[in-house]
Order: structure tokens, then C-alpha cells, then sequence
């Protein structure tokens, strides 16, 4: 991702610019006052504590939030305006790159048998009042990351957020509130040679699957941890690397993909069965975000893609060939145990609500890092992106699944 730097807001010159920077100053007073009563019992923060009630079935029992289907509503979604989002990524930011179906923004995620509750952008800055939630993983966690800061920038103003970047930490600030939303690169969790947040495609992948330490130094002591780790480990076998990439005595060895990443799921495991504050820490660990790289899969052509794609797919069920379940199982099974052990962690499934989205990725609708040779300008095809998402888009529903669980599961 391009670096970001942090914005200063100047006020604008000239009688015009003065009075826009006066009605911007008096938002930021409401904005605070706002914000400092909401911390006495009022306003979205009781709401939040219905939440709970809300995502129970009319019949008795908790509703699983995770299986339903996509509503068309053009009336109540997008829940932000991509070009009103100040941190938007050009990574994802396809109607800035030329998009022209924007129906991709406008479907709302239908649990079967009761509502998703609605993100209160407000309500979730209340409870995040002096804290930090950290998401950390790849380039699919930094989506979600991004779409979690346009959520709750939709309603701060410019003056009172900005955006700190410190090598692989990047950190949305929000005055008013003392609230951290962060970012940490660590695409397979445990420490290896991709590492870098900018120059991370290398021949090799090499990973030191008994190392955490160095990453999680960053995340210690966050109130609320969002992780993700898959798509970086989906090769045949990967370089494990027993021994430090300094020293000369190490020992690599070729591992199977599956088991390098159980390791790295019990390094993961293990710290933070002895680091994080059970009593007041969340966790959360967000499932395979699946890919739309083959149309065979959903009845078109061989030879298409996510490109060209306006619909979402209508079979419930509908699972593609790029999401491996062994993966998913390993997943699950680390969280269980960690469960056994007394660490509370939510597996965010969203895996199977994603699978039906081959509209929302961005497809050709990005900033292209390299210059497009004339064979991909002749076959957009072959140069789409099936594996990141639109902003707005699906990564916002995962953050409303996120936001549900926040209030309704603190330790």
C-alpha cells in the first residue's frame, strides 16, 4: 500500500475560505460536546447496549449473524460515501478509478430470521473512549481496517482525526475521543521475510514460525485485537526457518502449507495465552476471505473472472475452489483450544456471506502500482482484481458483524 501521510488541516484563505473554517471549527465544538456527553449514559451508547437483544431470534437463542442473504437496498447503503472517506485507500477505491455500476455499494447483508444491527458510528467511538483496537494481518485485514476508519470518520470531523503511519503501524486518531483504530502489516503473523509493509513480494517466502514476538511487541496491551492470516500462506510449501535471519546457523526447511500454518497458529496461540488481559482484551479472528479468480465456478466462460461482474451470486451455499477448508479447520480448531484454555476468541466468520459477492471486488478499478502492458490493456481480464474489495463494499458488513460482536461479547 502507498505510504500515507498524516493530514494537517489549514484554515482556507479569503472571506469564503473563512467562514467554511468557521462552520468546521463549530462542528468540531459540537463534535466534542457531543462526545463528552455520550459518556454519561446517554444517547448511542445506551443504544449500543441493546444490541444484544437485537441479534437474538424471536424465537429463543442467539441468531448466527453469518448465514442469510444479500438484500438490494439502495435506500439505507452505502453507509459512507467513498469520496467523502478522508483515508481512503486507492487500493480500493474503485469509483475514483473509473467504475460506473455502483450497485456493488447497495446491498445489505440479511441474516435469516433476525437484523443485522445497523453501525452506529458514535455508539462504537463511545465504547472505544481512550482505547485501542488494533487489526492485524494482511492486506484483506488492512481492507477491513480502512473500511472501519470510513465508518467512524463519516461522522468526525476533518479537524479531529488524522493518520500516523510508523513502519508497519498505521494508527487513525480521534480527537475527542482519545480513540486509536490501527493497522499492523504482519501478513503471516509470526515473523518472516515479507514482513516490510511496502517491499513485500519477494521469490521466496520464508517465515520464522516460533517468532511472534516482534510483531506482537506492537499490539501488547490493545483492548481490542482483530487478526487475520490466510491468503499469504497459500503455496504448496513454504521455507520454515528455525534460527534467526541474522545469524548463519539456522535451519530451513521445506513445510507443507497446512503445517507451517498450524505452527504459526500455536506460536500465535501460545502468546496470547500467556500475554493478554482476559478480563478486559477482546479477540477476534477473522476467517478465509475467498476469491473470485475462476467464472467456471458460478456457470460462466472458463477463461473469466470477477471482471465485468454486477451481480452477487444467488445460490446460498456457493463455495469456491480458492477457499481451502483444511485452513479454515486449522483456524477454528486454534480458537477452540484457546477457548479449553480459558482465551475467549470470536472466529469472525465471514467467509460464506463473501463467497456470493463476484461483484465487489475491484477488478481493473484501482491504482495500478506497475505500468499495464499492451497484451493486459487488450485483456482487462488478465490484470483484475479478484481478491481485494470495494469500498463501500462487503468489508463494511464484516465490520458491522465486528461491531455487533463488540458489544455483545465484552469479557
Amino acid at each position: 500500500m502507498e505510504k500515507q501521510q498524516q493530514q494537517s488541516i489549514f484554515p482556507p484563505r479569503g472571506l469564503s475560505g473563512s467562514f467554511k473554517f468557521l462552520v468546521s471549527f463549530l462542528a468540531g465544538c459540537v463534535f466534542i460536546l457531543v462526545g463528552s456527553l455520550s459518556g454519561n449514559g446517554g444517547g448511542p451508547a445506551e443504544e449500543a447496549a441493546a444490541i444484544l437483544d437485537e441479534t437474538v431470534k424471536p424465537g429463543g437463542g442467539r441468531c448466527d449473524l453469518t448465514s442469510g442473504k444479500w438484500v438490494y437496498d439502495n435506500a439505507s447503503y452505502p453507509l459512507y460515501n467513498e469520496r467523502d472517506c478522508t483515508f481512503m485507500s486507492d487500493q480500493l477505491a474503485c469509483e475514483k478509478f473509473g467504475r460506473k455500476d455502483l450497485k456493488y455499494q447497495n446491498w445489505r447483508w440479511q441474516p435469516h430470521g433476525c437484523d443485522l444491527p445497523r453501525f452506529d458510528a458514535r455508539a462504537l467511538l463511545e465504547r472505544l473512549r481512550r482505547k485501542r483496537i488494533v487489526f492485524v494481518g494482511d492486506s484483506l485485514n488492512r481492507g477491513q481496517w480502512v473500511s472501519m476508519v470510513c465508518l467512524l470518520g463519516s461522522a468526525v470531523p476533518n479537524s479531529h482525526k488524522s493518520l500516523q503511519s510508523n513502519g508497519s503501524l498505521t494508527a487513525f486518531k480521534v480527537k475527542g475521543y482519545d480513540a486509536s483504530i490501527e493497522f499492523y502489516w504482519a501478513p503471516l503473523l509470526v515473523e518472516s521475510n515479507s514482513d516490510d509493509p511496502v517491499n513485500h513480494r519477494l521469490p521466496e517466502r520464508i517465515v520464522r514460525a516460533e517468532a511472534i514476538e516482534k510483531h506482537a511487541r506492537h499490539w501488547t496491551g490493545a483492548d481490542i485485537l482483530v487478526f487475520n492470516s490466510y491468503l499469504w500462506w497459500r503455496q504448496p510449501e513454504l521455507k520454515v526457518l528455525w534460527g534467526s535471519f541474522d545469524s548463519g546457523d539456522g535451519i530451513y526447511k521445506e513445510v507443507g502449507m497446512l503445517r507451517s500454518y498450524e505452527l504459526a497458529l500455536r506460536t500465535w496461540s501460545e502468546w496470547l495465552e500467556f500475554h493478554v488481559d482476559r478480563s478486559r482484551t477482546q479477540l477476534f479472528f477473522v476467517s478465509v476471505s475467498p476469491t473470485h479468480l475462476w467464472g467456471d465456478e458460478w456457470g460462466a466462460a472458463g477463461g473469466d473472472n470477477c471482471y465485468g461482474e454486477t451481480e452477487p451470486i444467488a445460490v446460498e451455499g456457493h463455495r469456491g475452489r480458492g477457499t481451502d477448508a483444511g485452513m479454515m479447520t486449522a483456524a477454528e480448531a486454534a480458537v477452540a483450544a484457546l477457548r479449553a484454555r480459558g482465551v475467549v476468541v470470536q472466529l469472525l466468520n465471514i467467509t460464506q456471506l463473501s463467497e456470493l459477492r463476484k461483484d465487489g471486488h475491484p477488478s481493473i478499478y484501482r491504482k495500478q502500482w506497475e505500468p499495464l502492458t499492451e497484451d493486459q490493456i487488450a485483456e482487462p481480464r488478465s490484470f483484475a482484481d479478484c481478491i481485494h474489495w470495494c469500498l463501500p463494499g462487503v468489508p463494511d458488513v464484516w465490520n458491522e458483524i465486528l461491531y455487533a460482536h463488540i458489544f455483545s461479547d465484552t469479557p
